[in-house]
């Protein structure tokens, strides 16, 4: 067999599963915007942009003032010659803003998992993964070259019982604080307790949690807990890259092991400034202000749901297709999710909600939803 033929015969299986897959491009500036190959007008509900920030203008100033004064790229890794100004100022900031000693900044928030487990994992340590958790935690669990241990879906107490089985190794626990397809939130508190009884590192995700959990981690004193924080900076800064923040002997260590740190050029000065700026407004009343109106778009929909995530489970792929299908009729975005981005008869559309979404966008959905449901 030739690597064409292999190539066609394996696309020809996913096309037959009915899971083929390719991007449509959207031309838009926010949540508004045109989709090809027609150019329809569309709202999206799919985007990680929760607080509208991609479009913020002290956030697109910012990046156009870094572009103007270092470039389009770094031209290089942080350790050769990559590293700008602005990269050091963010990394204090989101040290600040996690109550960590220092942060350290990747490309994606994916290479940020798979350098902090690649790190910190290792054939004398037992990782303990929570079975929903991201790709990108998965991946770095493969990495890591350490046992890994898949726990029950926020199940702390199992999560207990497979560290006791850690024997002499070091534990990990790592999770994500609010699970990308269910948007539902881990049990972090719990998480805690365990790992400071079973002396484990944690390493929680935070990707998604723009409206929290905003957990109490006692890093100091009697009991102290060690604990990485990894983030990204795609989804509520509203721009592109990764990091983790925690004590600075874990993010020194970060600094000179990890892969995806020190073999990757480093990411735009555009990129850091946008992210800086955005971190600013977060912190700022007018972030207290994005949050309540994103809390209140939730409530809209799904009253008492714990995040922007909203998922509406159809189960069969041909009915969520479908689904899909019928809301992009009505002028609203709304990918149908499938195996294997989730498990097998869980299909489901995956509504993400954004500050920059109307009241008037979000109750047409909200009626859209109820009539696929009935």
């Amino acid at each position: 067999m030739t690597w064409h033929e292999w190539a066609e015969r394996e696309a020809a299986n996913i096309r037959s599963a009915g899971r083929w897959r390719a991007p449509r491009d959207r031309d838009a500036a926010g949540v508004e915007g045109k989709l090809s190959p027609d150019g329809r007008p569309v709202v999206s509900f799919a985007s990680n942009d929760y607080l509208g920030l991609t479009q913020h203008p002290a956030v697109v100033a910012a990046a156009g003032a870094a572009l103007a004064r270092w470039g389009a790229g770094s031209g290089s890794a942080r350790l050769i010659v990559g590293s700008r100004p602005v990269h050091s100022n963010l990394e204090r900031a989101l040290a600040d803003w996690k109550g960590a000693e220092r942060s350290v900044l990747f490309p994606t928030g994916f290479a940020a998992n798979l350098g902090v487990l690649s790190t910190f994992g290792g054939p004398d340590a037992l990782i303990v993964s929570d079975e929903l958790n991201h790709a990108s935690i998965i991946d770095g669990c493969r990495l890591a070259r350490a046992e890994t241990a898949v726990a029950r879906h926020v199940d702390p107490e199992h999560v207990d019982e497979l560290l006791a089985g850690a024997g002499s190794r070091r534990g990990i626990v790592v999770t994500d604080t609010v699970f990308s397809m269910d948007g539902d939130l881990a049990p972090v508190d719990d998480l805690v307790s365990v790992c400071q009884q079973r002396g484990a590192l944690l390493v929680l995700d935070e990707a998604h949690a723009v409206l929290g959990p905003e957990p109490d981690l006692p890093t100091h004193g009697a009991g102290a807990l060690d604990v990485i924080r990894v983030g990204t900076l795609s989804k509520t800064l509203g721009s592109l890259g990764g990091f983790a923040a925690g004590p600075e002997v874990f993010t020194d260590l970060l600094v000179n092991y990890a892969r995806p740190y020190i073999f990757t050029t480093a990411s735009t000065p555009a990129d850091a400034a946008a992210a800086l700026a955005a971190l600013a407004v977060v912190r700022s009343a007018e972030g207290d202000a994005l949050r309540a109106r994103l809390r209140s778009h939730v409530e809209r929909l799904r009253p008492g749901h714990p995040s922007p995530i909203v998922p509406v489970v159809f189960g069969d792929e041909q009915a969520t297709l479908d689904a899909s299908a019928a809301l992009l009729e009505q002028g609203m975005l709304v990918p149908a999710i499938r195996p294997p981005t989730v498990p097998d008869g869980t299909s489901r559309l995956r509504i993400a909600l954004s500050a920059a979404h109307t009241e008037d966008q979000v109750d047409a959905l909200a009626r859209a939803i109820a009539t696929l449901i009935r």
